[in-house]
C-alpha cells in the first residue's frame, strides 16, 4: 500500500474538508489505552496533511483531541473528539477515543460512527485488556482493524517483542506489513525503504542487510495475504516457489483488510510511518457503501427494508456524542447513515431506550442549527453533510446521544448500540441550598450527554446518587459540576437500603386511649406477629370474632401496621416479611375512629419489638464476574472475603472465565474500582438483586447504634 503516490497535503485550518459522495468519506476510530499515543497519531496525521501547521497544537494552542477543560487540567483524553484529514481526495473522519474504561461509553459511540477501526499500541507498554475485549467485539461482526505501533523510535521499543504480543492477543491475520529499520521503514510487499531521516519521506533500495531482513518477514505476510485471497490457486503457486505479483498481492490485501479478514501491522513514531497509514486508510479501509447499517425501524418497532447509505435516500442519522459549551450551547456529532444533512433543516428526535437511567424516550420534531466540522475547539462551517460522513450539528436542544434523527414525515429509530451498566455508586450532596436549584439543571445536562451515566433519586435513603463506570468517570462528573456548571458538590457516604423483620413470634397490644376534654380517642387492638420466609411480603388476617374491633375499623389497624412497617421499628429501615394476625380489642361507641385504630396499630408492632428480636436484613447481589483465567484465583478469593458465596466458575474462550457468586451489596459497592486493579483492568462484572438476607450480629449493631445516635 505504501507504492501509490500521495497527491500531497490537502485540507487546512479554517476550512472545513468536504465529501460529496459516500465512496470518498472514511471513518476510522483509533482504539487503544491511555499513554498509547492515540492523539498523538492523530495530531501527526493532520500535520502530514496540511491540515494543522505544528503537530499537537492548533490556533489557541491546545491539542486536536485534548480540548475540553476536563482534559487540560487532568491532561487525559476523557471525550470522543472527530479530526477530519484530507488524503489523496478521500476525507478520513479520525475518531479519538479515550484510553480509560471508564469511558468506554465514548469508546464504542466512536465503534458505532466508524466503518474501520486502528488499535494503537505502545511499543513500550504493549497490548492491554480493554484493547483485548473490543479487538473481540469488532471481531464478532466483521469490522476491519488494523494494527499501529507507537513510538517505535523511543529507546524501549522492541517491535519484534510487540508484534508477537499483538499476534498472540489478537489471534489469526495479524502480520507486519512494514519493517521499522533505522530513520524509516522498510515495505514488506514493495521491498522498497522509505527513509523518514532527513525530515521528508524518500524512496530508496534497501541495502544487503536490510533486504535480508525484509525476506525473512515477508514470507509470513504474503502467506497471510494469500489465506484470505479468493483466488484459490495462489497458495500452491506460491508453494512451489512462484514469485506472486505485487500487484496481485496488494489487491487481495486490501481486500482482505477491508472483509475484516487480515489485519496489517504498521509503525510510527516521530515524524515516521504517517503516509503509511494514511494510504492503509484510503486504500485498505471500506467506505461506508460497504458497511452494513443499523437495524432500523419505525417508532412503533417494525422493520424497515431497503435503505443505504445513499445521499439521495431517506434522512437516518444518529447522535454519537453530546457535548455542551458555555457559549455555543449544546452540539451534537450526528453520524449521517442515509440521506443528506442540511443547515435549519427540520428533523424527527427519536430514542433511544434508556429511560432506566434517566434518559428520557424522545418523540419530537427539532429544527437544527450550522453544520459544522470540528478541528479542536474550531467549528469550521460545512455546507452539507452526505450518508456516510459525520458532522457537528448545533442547536438540537432536546436530544440526546444515542437519539435518531430522520424526515419528519416519516419517523425512524436506529437500534441502539450495547451499553455496559454503571457499577460505581457515587453519592453527592450540594455544599450550599443556593447550589440545589442548579444542581437538577446541571445534572439533566451531563446525562444528556452521557448514555453511561445512571442518576438515582433514592426514595430509601433519601440519597441523589450518581451511577459511574469507576472512579476516573466520577472525578470527571464531579469536575464539570463544580467548573463547568458552578455547582459544587461534596461526596458522602453511601447508604445502602436494609430491611427489618421480627426474629421470632409474639403477642403485643396497642393501646391509644386518650380523653381531653371532648372529643377523645380510643381504640385497643391486640395483635400476634410472626416471621415469613424470605420474600413472604406481609401478610394480614383478620380473627375478630363478635365484633369486639367494629368491621369498619380493621383496614384502619391494617393501614396503621403498614405505616408502621415503612418506617421501621429499630434502624428506620422498612420491615418485610412478617404476618400480623389481629384477634382482639376494644372500642368505644363515641371516642373509636378510623385514626385512632391507626395509631393503636403502629403502637401495637412497636411494642412487638420489645419483645423479640428484630434482624437486620441486608440486600445480596447474584454476581458475575468475567475475567482472564490467570486471575480467577484471586478473584475468588476476594469475593469470599467479601462475605460472599462462591457457586462456581466456567471458562468463556479464548483465555477468559465466568465466575458466579452471591454478595451482600455492602461489599460491593466499590467493586468495579476494586476488580479493575485486582484483574489490570482486564475483568468486568454484572450485578443483579437476588434476595435480602441476615446482616450478621456485630454489624447489624452498628447500624442499630448509629440509627440511634
Amino acid at each position: 500500500m505504501a507504492d501509490r503516490t500521495n497527491g500531497g497535503p490537502s485540507g487546512a485550518a479554517g476550512r472545513a474538508p468536504a465529501a460529496d459522495r459516500p465512496d470518498k468519506v472514511r471513518n476510522v476510530v483509533l482504539v487503544g489505552h491511555s499513554g498509547a499515543g492515540k492523539t498523538t497519531l492523530v495530531e501527526a496525521l493532520l500535520a502530514s496533511t496540511g491540515t494543522i501547521q505544528r503537530t499537537g497544537r492548533v490556533e489557541d494552542g491546545t491539542t486536536v483531541s485534548d480540548f475540553d477543560e476536563v482534559e487540560v487540567r487532568q491532561q487525559r483524553s476523557v471525550n470522543l473528539a472527530l479530526a477530519p484529514v484530507v488524503h489523496n481526495g478521500i476525507k478520513i473522519n479520525l475518531l479519538d477515543t479515550p484510553g480509560y474504561a471508564d469511558f468506554v461509553g465514548d469508546l464504542r459511540a466512536g465503534l458505532r460512527a466508524a466503518d474501520a477501526a486502528l488499535f494503537v499500541v505502545s511499543a513500550t507498554e504493549g497490548v492491554d485488556g480493554l484493547s483485548r475485549m473490543l479487538w473481540d467485539e469488532c471481531a464478532a461482526v466483521g469490522m476491519p482493524r488494523a494494527v499501529v505501533i507507537t513510538k517505535i523510535d523511543h529507546h524501549r521499543a522492541e517491535f519484534d517483542d510487540v508484534l508477537a504480543s499483538c499476534q498472540d492477543a489478537f489471534g489469526g491475520g495479524v502480520a507486519a506489513l512494514y519493517l521499522p529499520y533505522g530513520g524509516g521503514l522498510a515495505g514488506l510487499l514493495s521491498q522498497r525503504f522509505f527513509d523518514y531521516a532527513g525530515g521528508s519521506r524518500t524512496e530508496k533500495a534497501p541495502g544487503a542487510e536490510l533486504a535480508e531482513l525484509i525476506e525473512q518477514y515477508r514470507g509470513e505476510l504474503i502467506e497471510g495475504i494469500i489465506q484470505e485471497s479468493e483466488d484459490e490457486s495462489l497458495m500452491d503457486r506460491y508453494l512451489s516457489g512462484e514469485e506472486i505479483d505485487r500487484k496481485v498481492l496488494i489487491e487481495d490485501l486490501e481486500k482482505a483488510v477491508a472483509r475484516g479478514g487480515f489485519h496489517p501491522v504498521l509503525a510510527t513514531g516521530a515524524g515516521i510511518g504517517t503516509r503509511e497509514v494514511l494510504d492503509l486508510i484510503t486504500q485498505g479501509f471500506p467506505s461506508p457503501l460497504e458497511h452494513p447499517l443499523p437495524e432500523i425501524t419505525t417508532i412503533d418497532g417494525r422493520p424497515v427494508d431497503g435503505i443505504a447509505c445513499d445521499p439521495e435516500g431517506t434522512l437516518v442519522a444518529e447522535i454519537v456524542k453530546t457535548t455542551s459549551d458555555p457559549y455555543v450551547g449544546r452540539v451534537s456529532l450526528v453520524r449521517v447513515f442515509s440521506g443528506t444533512l442540511r443547515p435549519d433543516q427540520t428533523v424527527h428526535v427519536s430514542g433511544h431506550g434508556l429511560t432506566d437511567r434517566g434518559h428520557e424516550d424522545h418523540d419530537l420534531d427539532a429544527r437544527i442549527g450550522a453544520l459544522s466540522s470540528p478541528l479542536g475547539k474550531n467549528q469550521r462551517t460545512a455546507a452539507t453533510c452526505v450518508a456516510g460522513d459525520i458532522v457537528a450539528v448545533a442547536k438540537l436542544s432536546r436530544a440526546e446521544t444515542g437519539d435518531t434523527l430522520s424526515d419528519r414525515d416519516a419517523p425512524l429509530l436506529m437500534r441502539p448500540w450495547s451499553m455496559p451498566d454503571p457499577l460505581l455508586p457515587v453519592a453527592i450532596q450540594v455544599k450550599s441550598k443556593a447550589d440545589e436549584d442548579k444542581l437538577s439543571q446541571a445534572l439533566a445536562r451531563l446525562v444528556a450527554e452521557d448514555p453511561t451515566l445512571r442518576l438515582e433519586n433514592n426514595a430509601e435513603t433519601h440519597q441523589l446518587v450518581l451511577w459511574c463506570m469507576g472512579e476516573a468517570h466520577a472525578d470527571v462528573l464531579l469536575d464539570r459540576l463544580a467548573k463547568r456548571h458552578g455547582v459544587e458538590v461534596e461526596q458522602v457516604p453511601l447508604r445502602v437500603p436494609l430491611r427489618e423483620t421480627f426474629g421470632g413470634r409474639c403477642q403485643a397490644m396497642g393501646r391509644n386511649v386518650k380523653q381531653t376534654g371532648g372529643h377523645g380517642q380510643y381504640a385497643i387492638c391486640h395483635l400476634e406477629v410472626e416471621p415469613l420466609p424470605s420474600g413472604g411480603g406481609f401478610e394480614f388476617v383478620d380473627k375478630i370474632v363478635g365484633g369486639v374491633v367494629p368491621r369498619q375499623f380493621i383496614p384502619s389497624v391494617e393501614k396503621g401496621v403498614r405505616a408502621q412497617m415503612e418506617r421501621g421499628v429499630v434502624a428506620g429501615f422498612p420491615m418485610v416479611d412478617i404476618r400480623v394476625t389481629l384477634y382482639d380489642g376494644k372500642a368505644h361507641s363515641v371516642d373509636s375512629s378510623d385514626m385512632a385504630f391507626q395509631i393503636a396499630g403502629q403502637l401495637a408492632l412497636k411494642e412487638a419489638s420489645n419483645k423479640v428480636p428484630t434482624l437486620l436484613l441486608e440486600p445480596v447481589d447474584e454476581v458475575a464476574v468475567l475475567v482472564s483465567d490467570e486471575y480467577v484465583g484471586p478473584v475468588m478469593s476476594d469475593l469470599s472475603s467479601r462475605r460472599g458465596r462462591v457457586l462456581g466458575n466456567e471458562p468463556v474462550g479464548r483465555g477468559r472465565t465466568l465466575v458466579k457468586a452471591e454478595v451482600p451489596e455492602l461489599e460491593i459497592t466499590r467493586y468495579s474500582i476494586d476488580l479493575r486493579s485486582m484483574s489490570h483492568g482486564t475483568g468486568t462484572f454484572t450485578r443483579l438483586f437476588l434476595r435480602y438476607e441476615p446482616l450478621p450480629a456485630h454489624l447489624a449493631g452498628k447500624v442499630a447504634d448509629s440509627a440511634s445516635t
